[in-house]
């Protein structure tokens, strides 16, 4: 059981938003692929932070009370990413979901990011495992 990889199990299409789009276009982006976050990156094609659903509260609180939508992705970001390899295996995964309060990594394969891994993803893995 412990030895699956997360390659096996990771969401390979992921909505991917650029540092410069407007907050709004990310947020409607989010909402319409249904994903709990995506990660943000740039013209070099590095991950420079990933933009949660939790990081869209307050610029859509912002502009559900002004009226106004104001800012990039980049103002709203998470800079500090957690990034899992696509070669950890499961329960190290886990693991990292039991320590912190994410509910999704970017998976990395090498340089590029290849996919999303989700709590809900690993809990559903566990109980067919279990």
């Amino acid at each position: 059981m412990t030895e699956e990889r997360i390659a096996s199990i990771m969401r390979p299409d992921f909505p991917a938003l650029s540092p410069t789009m407007p907050i709004r276009r990310a947020v409607a982006q989010l909402v319409e692929s249904r994903a709990a976050a995506a990660p943000v990156i740039d013209d070099d094609t590095r991950m420079v932070g990933i933009l949660t659903q939790k990081d869209c509260f307050r610029p859509v609180l912002h502009a559900s009370y002004y009226r106004e939508w104001s800012g990039s992705v980049a103002d709203h970001m998470s800079r500090k990413v957690v990034s899992v390899d696509a070669q950890d295996e499961l329960i190290r995964v886990a693991e990292l979901f039991l320590r912190l309060p994410h509910r999704v990594f970017p998976v990395r394969d090498g340089a590029r990011i290849a996919g999303l891994i989700h709590r809900s993803d690993i809990l559903a893995r566990l109980i067919r495992l279990g």
